[in-house]
C-alpha cells in the first residue's frame, strides 16, 4: 500500500505545482502579448465602454438587431447552454415562445423564414455573432421603427459582414447596433 500512496502524492503535488503555477503563468504571459492584454476586446463609444465584442448581449428594443438568445441571461460568469435536447418539452416551449415573440415584433415574417439561431440558444449562451440572413430578416422592423429606408439598413448589414471563418459569414450584433446608432 505504501508503494502506491507515495507515488500518488508525488504526482498530485507535481500536478498542482504545474497546473496551478507554471501553466497559469505561461498562459498569463502569452495573454500579455495579445491586443487587450488578455482582457478581451472591449468596445468603446465616445470614450465609454459599451460592451465586449466577443460576448453576446441582450438587445430587446425593436430599434436594434437581436442576437442569439442566451440560456444564461448573457452572464459570462455562468457561460453554458440549457443542456436540454431537441425533444425536451420545456426546450420546445422555450423555442416556440421565442418564435411567437419574433413574429409579434417582425410582422409579415413567415415562421419558416426565421433562422434557427434567432430562436435557439447557443452552447455558450454568449455568441456575439449572427449570420447575415439573421440580420437581414430584421431589417424591415428596424427600418420602420427608425423611419429609415430599408435599403439603408440592408447596406449597413452588408458593410458589417465579417470575412468568412471556415466559410461562414457572420455579423457582430454589438458592432452592427453601434453602426446603426451612428446613422442619421
Amino acid at each position: 500500500m505504501k508503494q502506491h500512496i507515495l507515488p500518488a502524492l508525488k504526482l498530485t503535488v507535481t500536478c498542482i505545482v504545474f497546473f496551478c503555477g507554471i501553466y497559469t503563468l505561461l498562459i498569463w504571459v502569452a495573454a500579455q502579448a495579445l491586443p487587450g492584454k488578455g482582457n478581451g476586446k472591449t468596445v468603446t463609444v465616445n470614450g465609454k465602454t459599451v460592451g465586449y465584442a466577443l460576448e453576446g448581449q441582450s438587445f430587446t428594443q425593436d430599434k436594434y438587431f437581436n442576437g442569439r438568445p442566451s440560456a444564461v441571461a448573457y452572464n459570462a460568469a455562468g457561460s453554458g447552454g440549457s443542456n436540454k435536447g431537441p425533444s425536451n418539452p420545456d426546450y420546445l416551449k422555450d423555442v416556440q415562445a421565442r418564435i411567437d415573440t419574433f413574429l409579434v415584433h417582425n410582422p409579415g415574417t413567415k415562421k419558416e423564414a426565421i433562422p434557427s439561431e434567432l430562436v435557439t440558444a447557443s452552447g455558450s449562451g454568449l455568441d456575439p455573432d449572427i449570420t447575415p440572413q439573421a440580420a437581414l430578416i430584421q431589417v424591415q422592423r428596424i427600418a420602420k421603427v427608425r423611419n429609415l429606408p430599408a435599403n439603408t439598413i440592408e447596406t449597413l448589414v452588408q458593410n458589417n459582414i465579417e470575412n468568412p471563418t471556415l466559410g461562414i459569414q457572420k455579423v457582430n450584433v454589438l458592432q452592427l447596433n453601434i453602426a446603426l446608432d451612428k446613422l442619421k
